[in-house]
């Protein structure tokens, strides 16, 4: 399909709206800070994935693709951080955080089992092995052909 054709498919609305789209993208143009959180919300986010897929289903697939670029550039306009401040003030530092982990690791003990051990088993300190001699003697049968392979 040639440009030209592209073009004169398209209806008078959905040219502005293409025109609407591309001076979106193309400027930097900010979103009011009242807008950005209904964008943000999970609600806002819905509306925009349902308008993309009805673009895509019910308009000329030029502008739902490039309405896929304005939606992400709407989406990261209208990013916000909020109370980063907040977590800056109140975030420890690396020496208090430290400081807290010592407090809750106490210095190791030897363990519970580490004393049974040393009680029931002490190595070097044992009995000397001893062999036991018995009448069981383990049976292999001849097992030629048992495998197909």
């Amino acid at each position: 399909m040639k440009l030209p054709q592209v073009i004169k498919s398209l209806s008078l609305v959905e040219i502005s709206f293409l025109i609407i789209f591309i001076v979106y993208l193309v400027l930097p143009i900010n979103t009011p800070e009242i807008m950005k959180g209904p964008i943000e919300s999970p609600l806002g986010m819905l509306t925009i994935f349902i308008i993309t897929v009805s673009l895509f289903f019910y308009s000329n697939p030029i502008l739902a693709i490039v309405y896929v670029f304005v939606a992400y550039e709407l989406l990261r306009r209208s990013a916000q951080i909020v109370g980063r401040s907040a977590y800056v003030q109140y975030t420890p530092s690396q020496v208090k955080k430290d400081m807290q982990l010592q407090a809750m690791n106490p210095p190791k003990t030897e363990s519970l089992e580490e004393e049974i051990v040393q009680k029931m088993a002490p190595i070097g300190h044992s009995d000397p092995v001893k062999y036991t001699a018995s009448s069981f003697k383990p049976v292999a049968e001849k097992i030629d052909g048992a495998s197909m392979y």
